[in-house]
């Protein structure tokens, strides 16, 4: 008695299993390719400011999202073959924005570290061009491209929501101590309300303006309309942060000494927060920061890169003191709702408002950053994770002073 083998067409043994196994690897690149799209999607608000990157993540979350749903349908080789080719394309460019930058997309011209919603999406690409290019080599079923019974379709749709969905909350919050002080005499805290989108003062300096390094005398000239009383308070705020932040490198002193996370560390960013300082007294003091800022890496570890200053919690951005002019920028998160302890509970209801026992938190704040920053030495988070600014303002991107 003979045993059968499995043939395809052609009757070659093992063809109808290699056929399978390429319509489930189409299944997976469908879904990763979903993936990929919704986290790319979820970019092109972030990047807003910036034209031509705002379109580009418009257009891959468009492809991307479109061949995951025709891929479903199974697809003949040459659509199989251009979703590959067009994941593979979006994989070979987020080496290249993390390597050098897109010099070609405004926007995206400097390098930035890998982030957690970024690399995500990278890799959702990488796994989709693999599995579009397995079914353009291997003959499948005509009869579309699902072969997985339907518990592994739900188990895998599960896993891939798993998956995007830390990324994309990251992607809509998208993201170095030392260097040397300038003189600390003046008070950096002269009151006198200049946000940053007004045109406040005069005699700005002509000169060339240069990247912000903390390694490097600080130098925050250039920019139009900015004094140089403003100029010099700036430059003496980052000047005492630098010297005096880096005590609360590790985690567990901020924590020994009254610091709690607020649990944001999924955008990348982790702010841990002493509520014993709100209404201390004390503003942008560096010795008692009210929130010291810690970047993620992958493995979990935590590095000090800003503090954040917070006014009392009964002030407003009509409060803000003049601190830089055009250089700084203060900004609120009064749609977000806080339990008791301080963390983060979610977004406030559709009327503003937070239900019992949540609250609201909406004294301003700003960055003061220990490490280079793209938009320069005060920016906020970016995206949803970079809160409201005074009505009026347009949101500072310092790219005169932002790291290359």
């Amino acid at each position: 008695m003979t045993t059968a083998v499995a043939s395809g067409p052609a009757g070659h043994p093992g063809t109808a299993i290699g056929a399978a196994n390429a319509s489930a690897a189409l299944t997976v690149a469908a879904f990763a390719s979903i993936g990929a799209g919704a986290i790319h999607a979820t970019a092109v608000g972030v990047h807003g400011e910036h034209r031509a990157a705002a379109v580009a993540f418009a257009l891959l979350a468009a492809v991307q999202l479109g061949w995951g749903a025709v891929a479903l349908t199974g697809p003949g080789r040459l659509a199989c073959a251009l979703g590959g080719a067009a994941n593979a394309v979006a994989v070979g460019g987020w080496f290249l924005a993390k390597a050098s930058g897109i010099a070609f997309v405004d926007g995206l011209e400097t390098a930035e570290d890998p982030q957690l919603a970024d690399t995500t999406a990278a890799v959702l690409a990488a796994l989709a061009a693999a599995g579009a290019f397995t079914a353009v080599v291997h003959p499948r079923p005509r009869t579309g491209a699902s072969r997985l019974p339907r518990p592994a379709l739900v188990t895998l749709a599960a896993v891939t929501a798993l998956v995007v969905t830390p990324a994309m909350v990251s992607a809509g919050g998208h993201s170095h101590a030392g260097g040397d002080a300038h003189a600390h005499g003046a008070d950096p805290a002269t009151p006198g309300h200049d946000h940053a989108g007004s045109t406040a003062g005069e005699g700005a300096a002509a000169v060339a303006p240069v990247p912000y390094d903390p390694n490097r005398p600080i130098d925050l000239g250039g920019v139009e309309g900015v004094t140089p009383e403003q100029q010099a308070r700036a430059e003496n705020l980052i000047a005492v942060t630098l010297l005096r932040l880096p005590k609360f490198a590790d985690p567990a002193v901020a924590e020994a000494n009254g610091y709690r996370s607020i649990g944001d560390g999924v955008t990348g960013y982790e702010h841990y927060v002493n509520q014993a300082l709100f209404d201390d007294g004390r503003i942008l003091d560096p010795d008692h920061p009210e929130s010291v800022v810690y970047q993620r890496d992958p493995s979990g570890g935590k590095r000090l890169v800003a503090a954040m200053y917070m006014l009392e919690p009964d002030k407003t951005l009509d409060d803000v003191p003049d601190i830089g002019g055009k250089l700084t920028q203060w900004h609120v998160h009064n749609d977000l709702c806080f339990r008791p302890e301080g963390t983060v509970a979610g977004f406030t209801r559709p009327d503003g408002s937070c239900p019992a026992p949540l609250q609201k938190f909406t004294a301003p704040m700003i960055h003061v950053w220990i490490v280079p920053h793209r938009c320069g030495p005060f920016a906020a988070l970016e995206g949803v994770a970079g809160g409201q600014i005074a009505e009026g303002e347009e949101r500072l991107c310092d790219h005169a002073h932002g790291s290359h």
